[in-house]
């Protein structure tokens, strides 16, 4: 059963803490299966000293503690840099590895009990994929949603409507937090996507998939400044 932000009216928006400011511009989702055989970290250490304004680390088919091994290891390497670390999923690990922030999908946790869960001083945000979806995230109190796909992506096996620009521009219209764009990006379409409204991109295949983690990360951010 759902959780419904009426059903908890203790639950006040106006007491959330301000969030330090976000560089919102690129968002690497460091996905464990697209590294394959390389080195995860190596891959966010290279794509971080190129300029990559925030990880997620995402792994789906991750056992737990891998997972947590993981992730405290990337959190030591990125807190110095000041570079947000958001976890897809896990708010167990989220808090573990103490997190900047967690990313979930609609199936996932609801952000009432996350917010619970992790506090009010960590980021949360929704995936969404229609107006409806982002209104609901606003209004329980994401700090951000990842608005997708923009574009086709073989990164979901069940892929949900691809919004095209037009799809991204009305979720722009009707919500105020931040907007994360993922699904399709590349270097020749994240200008576009950004003047559609979106603060920054979300990434996997167009860092990750490269030989060159840098150059590749370096050609995104050359679009979005």
């Amino acid at each position: 059963m759902g959780c419904h932000l009426e059903e908890h009216p203790h639950y006040m928006l106006e007491l959330r803490v301000t969030m330090k400011a976000i560089d919102w511009r690129l968002c690497l989702v460091a996905d464990m299966e697209a590294a394959g055989k390389r080195d995860l970290i190596v891959i966010i250490q290279e794509a971080a000293a190129a300029g990559a304004t925030i990880i997620q680390l995402r792994g789906k088919n991750c056992k737990t503690r891998e997972f947590l091994d993981l992730a405290v290891r990337i959190a030591s390497f990125l807190k110095p840099k000041g570079i947000p670390l958001i976890v897809n999923d896990r708010a167990d690990i989220a808090l573990a590895c103490e997190a900047d922030g967690l990313h979930l999908g609609q199936q996932d946790i609801p952000l009432f009990f996350a917010r619970k869960i992790l506090g009010q001083n960590r980021l949360i945000g929704i995936s969404v994929n229609t107006i409806e979806e982002a209104q609901t995230a606003e209004k329980e109190g994401a700090d951000y949603v990842g608005v997708g796909p923009v574009y086709f992506t073989s990164s979901k096996d069940k892929l949900p409507t691809i919004l095209g620009l037009e799809g991204l521009r009305s979720v722009r219209e009707k919500v105020h937090i931040p907007i994360l764009a993922i699904g399709g990006l590349t270097a020749e379409n994240a200008g576009a996507v950004i003047s559609a409204g979106a603060d920054g991109i979300a990434v996997i295949s167009a860092i990750m998939g490269e030989d060159d983690i840098s150059e590749a990360t370096k050609s995104l951010l050359n679009v979005l400044s």
